[in-house]
């Protein structure tokens, strides 16, 4: 049985909850005290940061950001309200992966686990019994989270292209009651395709749109009842989406696996820890290269609910050592040649092969993506090491910004910050997975606390120097005359 150290919240309802966390976050003086002087050009506002993304890294950077004291904030997010993030959209596991008792977004404070959120209304009991976490239950905690904080997330607005101006960066929108703002920092808050897409192999090109569908897109499984259906790849979305074909009806699915055996060990969970968390990124480039390109190359391995969602069902089939070369349209099938020699004829085809890292594909910054330096223009490993995927991450600096591959051909990218997926090879963990994220918040805020302070110094400097609220009013003290003789013996030393 769990230690239950607050059972006077366990089952008292949400109000009881935030009428908690209201208290907690008085104790901590959040949010802090607004520290920033306002700017304008032209008698236009100038936001201090905009956050990209209201899913849980925005809204967890929005929080790290307040508690800083850094409150002229904006938070845009293109979906509707209630949908931001994968986890109504794409995502198609059951559960979590992550232990239900993992503090995730929380940002230190224990009211706003997802642990007391649960408690609160469905008691201690309940929470023992929990396994893992349902996807959908997540998202109602998320939910809860933004209402419970206030968090302002404009939904339906997305950025569509960022330009300098100035010292500052011109976003411009769609969605938004103006079409573009002024802002001196931009964070990316923007998920696992944050920075770059779906990865699409090459050979799909040609084969019509109506016969394979990528796993993070919108798909109708109903269709599939009665048919065919193949699955390149065997990860975790994959693996899902199998699910979700043969739980509609699909007459068979088979999972097309290059790799000769399943892989069965999540080699990171092995090293978790917040040793790692925090050392990860003062590693010298050799060493984290080597810890990225590894976990790359033994594959996490599908959650074992998530497996047994597939395999329980006869018309379920595991096909190893099935590298795709090639796809032919049919026409009304496809039929998928692969490297060993054999083919397999389906009605449809859903590509498993997750996103592919590669700040070329984000439209938003136009030509200046290619002005982004990659791990590829910095790091050249050992032959036994070469990784083309991990050669496209962005190469950060140690506060989450991007680097110039030429000096002076992009510098504003310094006022742009990763906090999403492809800040993993340079950072670790900590701006994508539930486990770091509250971590790589307070760093970010850290980061953009020390940049902002040291951009304004003359103006601290000057308020320093204008401060004159007295703390003694000269009635606290009388002055006295040192006795004659002590005045005498002063003379003489």
């Amino acid at each position: 049985m769990t230690d239950h150290a607050s059972p006077r919240l366990d089952g008292q309802g949400l109000a009881a909850l935030e009428t908690r966390l209201t208290e907690d976050l008085a104790f901590l003086c959040q949010p802090g005290k607004s520290w920033v002087p306002p700017r304008e050009v032209d008698g236009e506002p100038v936001q201090d940061v905009v956050i990209i993304g209201g899913g849980m890294c925005g809204l967890v950077a929005w929080l790290a950001l307040r508690a800083g004291g850094m409150t002229n904030l904006r938070i845009l997010d293109r979906s509707p309200a209630g949908r931001e993030g994968p986890w109504l959209n794409y995502a198609r596991m059951v559960t979590l992966r992550s232990p239900k008792t993992l503090t995730g977004p929380a940002f230190g404070i224990g009211a706003l686990t997802f642990q007391a959120w649960f408690r609160a209304q469905f008691g201690a009991e309940a929470w023992d019994k929990l396994d893992k976490i349902p996807r959908p239950q997540w998202m109602d905690y998320l939910r809860w989270y933004r209402r419970a904080l206030n968090v302002p997330v404009e939904n339906g607005v997305s950025v569509d292209r960022v330009e300098p101006e100035g010292d500052y960066l011109r976003l411009h929108l769609s969605g938004a009651p103006e079409a573009s703002i002024l802002t001196r920092k931009l964070v990316s808050a923007t998920g696992r395709d944050g920075t770059g897409k779906p990865n699409i192999p090459g050979f799909m090109a040609g084969v019509s749109s109506k016969l394979w569908a990528h796993s993070a897109d919108d798909i109708d499984f109903a269709a599939l009842k009665g048919r065919k259906v193949a699955v390149i790849g065997v990860g975790a979305s994959a693996v899902d989406n199998s699910a979700e074909a043969l739980e509609h009806g699909a007459a068979e699915v088979r999972h097309l696996i290059r790799r000769p055996e399943m892989p069965t060990i999540n080699k990171m969970m092995g090293i978790g820890s917040f040793g790692f968390t925090a050392g990860y990124a003062d590693l010298p480039d050799e060493w984290r290269w080597r810890f990225m390109n590894y976990s790359f190359a033994t594959q996490t391995p599908p959650p074992h609910g998530s497996t047994l969602r597939v395999s329980r069902h006869p018309n379920a089939h595991f096909h190893f050592g099935k590298a795709t070369t090639r796809v032919e349209d049919l026409g009304d099938r496809l039929r998928l040649h692969f490297a060993d020699g054999s083919s397999y004829t389906a009605d449809f085809l859903i590509l498993g092969t997750g996103f592919v890292t590669d700040p070329m594909m984000r439209v938003e910054f136009g030509q200046a993506a290619g002005d982004i330096q990659l791990w590829g223009d910095v790091y050249t490993p050992p032959e036994a090491e070469r990784n083309a995927d991990l050669a496209r991450f962005p190469y950060l600096n140690p506060d989450f910004t991007f680097r110039e591959k030429a000096p002076g051909s992009a510098p504003w990218l310094s006022n742009v910050y990763c906090f999403n997926y492809g800040a993993t090879a340079s950072l670790g963990k900590v701006s994508g997975d539930i486990p770091g994220v509250s971590e790589g918040a307070a760093w970010l805020a850290r980061a953009l606390a020390a940049k902002l302070y040291a951009e304004d110094v003359a103006t601290h400097w000057q308020i320093l120097q204008d401060y004159a609220v007295p703390e003694l009013t000269g009635e606290e003290w009388q002055a006295s005359d040192l006795p004659a003789d002590e005045k005498t013996k002063g003379l003489v030393a």
